[in-house]
């Protein structure tokens, strides 16, 4: 069965539709035009399309009471939300949806209030990336370039929202060039190296992000931006390699979370960690701790039904990625399902799977979301590996962070050329060239193609390094890991050195 992602704008096929890439501008250039046609009155009357909201980020779960007690139960949730969105740290969907129906009736009152246009964008963005509901991210650009037209360039709340939202489209370039603003407005701000990093990992610029983290660790911030600090400082020490310190750090980061919310964030990302390394019940333990702070935070979900998985306990783990893609659904978790019901011998459920990730894609695509990374890596193992190629050969002249590197190798091992797939595939895991992380997948994909070279001592070097970061790196492949690692068979031994005559 052809599995390829041949969704409008998105994937190459016998008639290839436009790129995605123009796509996206096209999309850009529209919201660009109507705001600058309509400017402010005319985003009032077009910001609110008639389509339905998230189930998840309806303010349906605050408690009933009486009229005076729930709207002060709404007033708080509001306040909340407003200090979360406009920290840059994660609010509980309910809040985060009281607080745009509140920003909402604000602009429509005060057209010219760029501060209200400003929270409400950024609080789309962080709706629509916790809920993988890309419309929200449109609805955001508007309201974001609204509030730069009313106030101008040096309007550092804007720009940190449009970093975050060009971070949320995986938009690196545009990220960088948000955050250099936003930095070069109020160069004290801490809440602009946050998005900085990401950018600058995305662009593959290592050196550039650690240096913003040492200028943000120097900055003295408050009490409610520690966490969100030290959150960061974790994503450059795994990146880095350095585990031990990852996990300090962001353990730190949750135990001083403000909200429930911010810190089920934090220990679904200790969660995150465990998994990596390997220590499933530690990983468990963390991704049902976030589930009871926040029933909503989905990349528990998701890192539930994948430790589950590899406990041995699919039914379960089904149900929990069940959970995960509930209404909107990030790409990727729908992928890992497809995946996982494949491992199981579930041909029919793994196809109707792929067939809703092309749907999901194409979403995501239409709210101006880069996924030629993932389809990439769908394409590579599931549909058209030249695809692949070339899709993530354009990703990694755009972007060239290595998360792209590795992906375009396994494309080209994939596809059949091998040689030029060793070159990404060493850059993706040479801690002088990338970021230091130890990446079961990684190494994975490096030793099969190390194998292929006929390279066998590096090949079972690295097979072996994949399955010691972590044995159940993947439904699909751990177990070709173990297979190709015993087709090699044992070192063979060494030649015993002549004797001197």
């Amino acid at each position: 069965m052809d599995n390829r992602l041949s969704v409008p704008g998105t994937s190459l096929s016998a008639e290839p539709p436009p790129g995605r890439r123009r796509s996206s501008r096209w999309l850009r250039r529209v919201l660009v035009t109507a705001l600058a046609g309509g400017v402010v009155a005319g985003a009032v009357l077009t910001l609110l399309p008639g389509e339905r909201q998230p189930e998840s980020g309806r303010a349906g779960g605050l408690p009933a009471a009486g009229p005076q007690a729930q709207a002060r139960t709404e007033a708080r949730a509001r306040a909340q939300a407003l200090t979360a969105v406009t920290s840059g740290v994660p609010a509980a969907l309910p809040q985060l949806t009281s607080l745009i129906g509140q920003q909402e009736e604000r602009v429509r009152a005060r057209p010219r209030d760029a501060k209200a246009w400003a929270v409400l964008g950024s609080a789309y963005v962080q709706r629509g990336s916790r809920t993988a509901h890309a419309a929200d991210y449109p609805r955001a650009e508007q309201a974001l370039r609204t509030s730069l037209q009313v106030r101008g360039e040096r309007n550092t709340e804007a720009l940190d929202g449009m970093a975050a939202l060009a971070l949320a489209r995986r938009d690196f370039p545009a990220a960088k060039r948000y955050a250099e603003q936003a930095l070069k407005a109020a160069p004290k701000r801490w809440s602009a190296y946050p998005p900085l990093i990401d950018a600058y990992n995305g662009l593959g610029d290592y050196e550039a992000a650690r240096k913003s983290l040492d200028k943000l660790l120097g900055l003295r911030t408050g009490t409610a931006a520690r966490p969100a600090v030290m959150a960061r400082a974790s994503a450059v020490y795994r990146d880095r390699g350095w585990r031990e310190d990852a996990v300090a750090q962001l353990t730190d980061a949750a135990a001083a979370a403000q909200a429930p919310a911010e810190q089920a964030a934090y220990l679904a990302g200790l969660g995150r960690l465990a998994w990596e390394r390997g220590d499933l019940e530690d990983a468990l333990r963390h991704f049902e701790a976030a589930l009871r702070l926040d029933r909503d935070q989905r990349a528990a979900q998701a890192g539930r039904g994948r430790t589950l998985a590899a406990l041995g306990r699919p039914r379960e783990a089904v149900a929990a990625y069940r959970a995960a893609l509930t209404g909107e659904a990030n790409p990727q978790d729908v992928l890992e399902l497809g995946e996982l019901y494949e491992s199981l011998g579930q041909e029919a459920d793994a196809d109707a799977q792929y067939a809703q990730l092309r749907t999901r894609v194409r979403r995501a695509v239409a709210g101006g979301v880069d996924e030629d990374l993932l389809i990439g890596r769908f394409e590579a193992d599931h549909g058209d590996p030249w695809d692949a190629v070339e899709r993530l050969q354009e990703e990694w002249r755009r972007q060239p962070g290595i998360e792209v590197a590795d992906a375009l190798g396994w494309a080209l091992h994939r596809a059949g050329e091998d040689q030029e797939a060793l070159t990404y595939a060493t850059i993706a895991t040479d801690k002088a060239k990338g970021g230091g992380v130890r990446s079961a997948p990684y190494a994975f994909h490096l030793g099969m193609i190390e194998g292929e070279l006929e390279r066998y001592g590096p090949a079972r070097r690295h097979l072996q390094e994949a399955l010691r970061i972590n044995p159940h790196f993947s439904p699909l492949g751990a177990p070709e890991a173990r297979r190709a690692l015993a087709a090699l068979g044992d070192v063979p031994e060494e030649p015993l050195p002549a004797e001197a005559p």
